[in-house]
C-alpha cells in the first residue's frame, strides 16, 4: 500500500508519500506557516507526489489530520485529502495532531505517560495522553493547564507539542516529574503517514476533531442576535 499523509492543521503545511513497508517516506516537504495554507497545500502536494514514480494514480491511501488544530487549517487538510481520495477513488483516513506529536515517544521505550499538548491559548491546552504500548489513557479535550495535569496522574511524563511548556511548569509546581521530549508546533508528517498506515477506515474516519466552538460566529447568527438585542 502507499500512502498520501496530509496534514495543515497546525502551523505548518506538510504532505509525504509512504509506502507500507518503507523505513521512510519517499517523498516529504513541510512549510511552516501561520497563514495562507489554502494558496501553499495544493502546490506542495503536486511537489511531493510528483517526486514518486507513479504520481498521483500510484497512491492506494490518502490519510488527513482531523485535529484538534486551527478550523481553517483542519478544514483545509480535509478538503485537499477528500478531493485526492474522491479523483482517485481510493480510501481516506483521518489521523488526530496529538496521536501525531506523542507518537515518537511511544515508539521509543516509555516509563511513564506520553502527554501531546498543543497550546490552545488563554493557559488551555489541547491535551491527549498515551501508555508504553500506544493505548490512550487520556482521550483528546481542551483543558486549562492545572486542570490538564490533575488528569495526567503523577507521572512520570514525557510532553510533545507547543503546550508542553504549560504543563511542564504545572508539573514543577506540583511536583510532578516531566520531561519535555519536543515543543514542534506540528507533528512530523512521517508519523502522520504512520498512523494513517495503521488506521481503519471505519475507526478513524476523516471527520474534523475540533474541541472548541468556532470563535467566529456565523453573519445571519449574528444578526439575528444584534435584531434580539436592538432596543
Amino acid at each position: 500500500m502507499r500512502l498520501l499523509a496530509i496534514d495543515a492543521a497546525l502551523p505548518a503545511v506538510s504532505a509525504c508519500v509512504l509506502d507500507h513497508d518503507g523505513a521512510a517516506p519517499l517523498a516529504e516537504e513541510t512549510i511552516p506557516m501561520e497563514r495562507g495554507h489554502a494558496e501553499a497545500l495544493p502546490l506542495l502536494l503536486e511537489r511531493v507526489v510528483g517526486r514518486v514514480d507513479g504520481g498521483f494514480p500510484s497512491i492506494d491511501r490518502v490519510a488527513v489530520t482531523v485535529g484538534p488544530g486551527s478550523f481553517t487549517g483542519i478544514r483545509i487538510g480535509l478538503a485537499a485529502g477528500q478531493a485526492v481520495a474522491l479523483a482517485l477513488g481510493c480510501e481516506i483516513v483521518g489521523v488526530s495532531t496529538l496521536a501525531a506529536l506523542a507518537a515518537p515517544l511511544i515508539l521509543e521505550p516509555l516509563d511513564g505517560v506520553a502527554a501531546a499538548a498543543i497550546d490552545a491559548r488563554h493557559g488551555q491546552v489541547y491535551v491527549a495522553a498515551y501508555g508504553p504500548d500506544g493505548r490512550a489513557l487520556l482521550a483528546p479535550r481542551r483543558a486549562g493547564a492545572h486542570e490538564a495535569l490533575r488528569a495526567l496522574g503523577d507521572g512520570p511524563l514525557l510532553l510533545a507539542g507547543s503546550g508542553a511548556p504549560l504543563l511542564a511548569r504545572e508539573a514543577r509546581a506540583s511536583g510532578v516529574p516531566a520531561r519535555i521530549v519536543s515543543e514542534a508546533a506540528a507533528p512530523d508528517i512521517a508519523f502522520v503517514a504512520r498512523l494513517g498506515l495503521a488506521a481503519s477506515p471505519a475507526a478513524a474516519p476523516a471527520r474534523p476533531l475540533y474541541l472548541k466552538a468556532p470563535d467566529a460566529k456565523p453573519m445571519a447568527g449574528a444578526a439575528a442576535e444584534n435584531r434580539q438585542g436592538a432596543p
